[in-house]
């Protein structure tokens, strides 16, 4: 309890220069891109089930399935862009997008707790894999064995990713009160 109360002033002190205010606006942020998160998860199960020929998959389901990964993992990657710059951690410029993703699974004593679980970073792995494999291929034909590993894997994260940011979203409510507070 000693421990558990010394780093909460920690983290006050840390945070000393945000205000109640900025908080709320990171976790606003972060509940309107869970709102985008969930319109591409909605509109990927029904483009599979309305449009889809799953016998019979064509160039265009490949390019549209593409299309969704890819952006799924560019709107989680803003909010952790978001979490990265409220909570100014560093990013190596050469490969800012991995380190972004990895310091998400960490928990900074007297900063901040972890974004993500391990478990979600090897499924977000996968993705920002083929998003950056994706940015630089310009072919319209996919390799449908990589795109069903791929949905698989999207399907994992999902719920992964809900209670993550769930978790996250208390901890800075948390952070929240706690400063408001000692105001």
């Amino acid at each position: 309890l000693n421990r558990n109360s010394a780093m909460k002033s920690k983290q006050m002190e840390s945070l000393s220069m945000k205000t109640e205010e900025q908080i709320t606006v990171l976790e606003a942020s972060i509940q309107k891109s869970r709102s985008v998160l969930d319109r591409l998860a909605d509109y990927y199960q029904e483009y599979r089930e309305q449009e889809m020929d799953e016998k019979q998959p064509k160039r265009t389901d490949a390019i549209v399935i593409a299309d969704i990964l890819v952006n799924y993992y560019t709107c989680l990657e803003t909010i952790f862009h978001r979490i990265s710059q409220f909570f100014e951690n560093n990013l190596r410029p050469d490969q800012w997008h991995r380190d972004l993703l990895e310091k998400m699974t960490l928990e900074v004593p007297g900063i901040r707790k972890a974004a993500i679980s391990d478990k979600t970073y090897a499924l977000l792995s996968e993705l920002l894999k083929f998003r950056h494999f994706k940015r630089y291929y310009f072919e319209l034909e996919y390799d449908w064995d990589k795109l069903d590993f791929l949905q698989k894997k999207f399907h994992q994260l999902q719920p992964e990713v809900a209670a993550d940011l769930d978790a996250f979203l208390l901890v800075l409510d948390e952070l929240g009160e706690n400063l408001a507070s000692r105001l």
